[in-house]
């Protein structure tokens, strides 16, 4: 039977690609491997759960629905300087967003305003000087709060490895 076979990670909530996929022959051993030749169809699905190279496709690790983009949430884009994230951020990784006022009576207290996104994209800065772009999942009941400090400068975020 040929199968579909990962060459590359796909994070959790992060669309497979047909450039993650390669065609492995293997016994029919019961498990329902999915078709390399529905790979196509395929490639329009999302993961499920964090899936590491070498990992052989089942229907249960994938689905035709994005799993983060339900009612209850909504997609925020961040406009970050450097020390505002941590570098090696990619789609699929989980942050902290974190409310890190910059003067005021606030200064230095601290927020979690989200405690578990999920980051849907990334954008290298142009320049040293210009911001790095990152799109983050959150809860909808914290989007509004999120975008209005992210445009003061006001949100960092914290990577949570364990969750990759």
């Amino acid at each position: 039977m040929a199968a579909i076979q990962l060459v590359r990670q796909v994070g959790t909530g992060q669309q497979l690609e047909l450039k993650a996929m390669r065609e492995v022959q293997i016994a029919d051993t019961g498990v329902e491997y999915l078709s390399w030749s529905l790979r196509e169809t395929y490639s329009r699905h999302y993961a499920l759960v964090t899936l590491v190279p070498g990992t052989l496709l089942t229907k249960q690790m994938i689905s035709s629905v994005r799993p983060e983009l339900g009612p209850s949430a909504a997609r925020v884009g961040l406009a970050l300087k450097a020390g505002q994230f941590p570098s090696g951020l990619k789609p699929g990784y989980r942050v902290q967003v974190i409310h890190a006022p910059l003067q005021g009576g606030s200064a230095g207290r601290y927020r979690v305003l989200a405690p578990s996104a999920l980051i849907d994209g990334v954008e290298k800065p142009v320049t040293g000087g210009s911001p790095g772009l990152i799109s983050v999942i959150v809860d909808s009941t914290v989007s509004p709060a999120v975008a209005a400090y992210a445009s003061s400068g006001e949100i960092a975020l914290a990577e949570l490895p364990a969750s990759r």
